[in-house]
């Protein structure tokens, strides 16, 4: 990405000529040039599309056309804006994403993402997880999410180093086929020990402009099992199994029942939350813990797990008091 970036920017006279490879193909050609022309409206890239100037094997092709290993692209000479030092640098000491990755190889890689860290930038947030990590891997030529995490929430994150491991694992999520389990403590005393939720839900926007969800019987179908895993006083600690993958679906099918989740800033119990920097809970409790999938490339069964962060399990201890706390087994 980096060695493209430095050929675009000094042709200001000349057209680039690419050749796409293996591990880029299957891309739309629209999509390849956001990435590629970072700093260049949308709007500018679809003009020269539509107007032939970008030239694939010397031939038009619109926005949908689909990348393929050995192509010859032609991308006409674009001026690309200047992203100021602090966006494109990494500052000395700064605490970096690299060691927080769970796995690596030449397919994937894992990570444990931090709480308060956006999966992607966007709506005021300059840089989030993809664009950090390609900051600090700039050797990577191919880096996209699998999937997302929610800003405040914390743990197993998906990401492929391949277009064909991105295909791959897309096609395991659509199948249903991925599992994910959370870990999340919501306020009161959850009696099941294991329950199925079944609430269809609709996304829309408030009055403020913020996108939010709600159980709504016309909705989208969404599949949650919950298991207790710890009785705490006030609290209850439940694995969350995601059947289905909506957003905000777990927040939303605990809300919607009677139990918010501890330190949610949306669906929760507002005058709770208020007290919960004072005894130790300063972020919602909810926690990617494990995830479940084949290897794009072995078609291995593979199992990753993140530990509960270090605040987390602070926050339980103090909670806990000797003769209350019940442990649940793990279910498998």
């Amino acid at each position: 990405m980096n060695r493209l970036r430095k050929e675009l920017e000094p042709s200001r006279d000349a057209a680039t000529n690419l050749e796409i490879d293996a591990d880029l193909a299957g891309q739309r050609v629209d999509n390849y040039l956001f990435r590629l022309l970072k700093g260049v409206p949308k709007s500018h890239v679809y003009r020269i599309l539509r107007t032939g100037q970008v030239r694939v094997n010397s031939g038009r092709v619109d926005a949908t056309y689909r990348l393929q290993a050995g192509d010859r692209l032609r991308v006409p000479p674009i001026r690309t804006a200047e992203k100021p030092a602090s966006d494109r640098t990494i500052r000395p000491g700064a605490p970096t994403l690299s060691q927080h990755v769970l796995l690596e190889d030449d397919w994937l890689l894992v990570l444990n993402k931090p709480a308060g860290v956006a999966a992607h930038g966007g709506s005021g947030i300059s840089r989030g997880v993809i664009e950090q990590l390609r900051l600090e891997r700039p050797e990577l030529r191919f880096l996209e999410l699998v999937h997302r995490l929610d800003r405040d929430t914390s743990g197993v994150l998906l990401l492929a180093k391949k277009r064909g491991a991105l295909v791959a694992l897309h096609e395991q999520i659509r199948a249903g086929s991925i599992g994910k389990w959370y870990a999340v403590l919501v306020s009161g005393k959850w009696r099941n020990a294991r329950q199925a939720v079944k609430l269809s839900l609709t996304k829309f926007v408030t009055a403020s402009g913020e996108r939010r969800v709600s159980v709504d019987e016309d909705g989208m179908d969404s599949h949650t099992v919950f298991t207790l895993m710890r009785t705490l006083p006030e609290f209850s600690l439940l694995e969350a199994e995601l059947k289905t993958g909506r957003t905000h679906q777990i927040r939303v099918h605990l809300a919607h029942l009677g139990f918010p989740i501890a330190g949610d800033d949306k669906y929760g119990d507002f005058a709770l939350n208020k007290t919960l920097p004072r005894r130790g809970l300063k972020r919602m409790f909810l926690h990617a813990a494990r995830i479940q999938f084949e290897h794009p490339g072995t078609g291995e069964p593979i199992t990753i797990e993140a530990d509960l962060p270090e605040e987390l399990t602070q926050f339980l201890s103090a909670l806990a008091e000797p003769g209350v706390a019940t442990s649940i087994p793990r279910s498998a």
